[in-house]
């Protein structure tokens, strides 16, 4: 019997499949290690072509590549800070050259405060720098691979935009002000793009993680590690792992919600219910 939580019960794609399929291109932006590398792959396996996108040009980067490619999908990493705008559409142009045209944008990338605090203590530095990245960056580089997607008539194949945001979109943590800020005005530049496309076909998406065992999170996993396991912080007691939000995007990316545009999703383990 089929398992029905494996990915071929939902219809991505296993390994030994994804050479056999073409979906197009997809494009990760903060795609090089943690929820962008599992993004990757989980797309590669669902019959994506990969562009990885990252600020990082390291090991990390060159591991994620090879990851994809052994699922017998092409890859190649470009090296991009998308708080720099100026070059969008050159990259976008540049990618779609050297791998083909893009079908599916993941908007990943993102930076947490460097130091977590009282918000009366915030900097313009460090607010600058958080909505830069997390929203100003993502919403021209969206703007851009949209005009590229437009620019050509509209296919059978599925295209979309998912963009990763934040439980914070939604939840107040005084502590990180500027992170929470950002993100949710990155929950409604979803929904505004979510409106422009429809028209298209380009069905455009939003998932909000909870608490995701990632490098971004390491130094405040003892700190909710036992609320976590009480089933304090969410109903589901563990940590959500990259592959959580990898399946999710891979389910999105491939019209695995053909009548849904400008939805949340949200993966915390119910982290974002109110409770009496």
């Amino acid at each position: 019997m089929l398992d029905q939580t494996s990915p071929a019960a939902i219809g991505i794609a296993v390994p030994e499949q994804a050479a056999s399929i073409n979906r197009g291109l997809a494009l990760v932006t903060g795609g090089r290690r943690g929820i962008g590398r599992a993004i990757c792959v989980e797309l590669a396996q669902a019959g994506f072509d990969v562009a990885v996108v990252d600020v990082v040009d390291d090991g990390n980067a060159s591991e994620t590549v090879d990851l994809v490619r052994k699922h017998g999908r092409n890859a190649a990493f470009y090296h991009k800070d998308i708080s720099e705008t100026a070059d969008n559409s050159a990259l976008v142009q540049r990618i779609e050259g050297d791998l083909g045209e893009l079908t599916c944008l993941v908007n990943n990338a993102g930076v947490q405060v460097s130091v977590r605090g009282d918000l009366l203590d915030v900097t313009e530095e460090s607010f600058d720098r958080l909505v830069g990245v997390n929203l100003r960056g993502t919403f021209f580089f969206t703007q851009a691979v949209a005009r590229a997607m437009l620019a050509r008539p509209q296919t059978l194949v599925e295209r979309s935009v998912v963009t990763i945001t934040s439980a914070n979109a939604g939840l107040v943590s005084p502590e990180k002000g500027p992170y929470c800020i950002s993100k949710a005005g990155l929950s409604m530049a979803s929904q505004q793009f979510a409106i422009r496309l429809a028209d298209a076909g380009i069905r455009v998406h939003e998932i909000r993680p909870g608490l995701i065992q990632t490098d971004m999170t390491a130094d405040v996993y003892e700190k909710y590690s036992a609320q976590v396991e009480a089933g304090q912080l969410s109903a589901i007691r563990r940590w959500g792992q990259p592959e959580d939000i990898a399946r999710g995007v891979a389910t999105l990316a491939i019209g695995g919600m053909p009548f849904s545009t400008g939805d949340i999703y949200h993966i915390g383990g119910g982290m974002q219910m109110h409770r009496l």
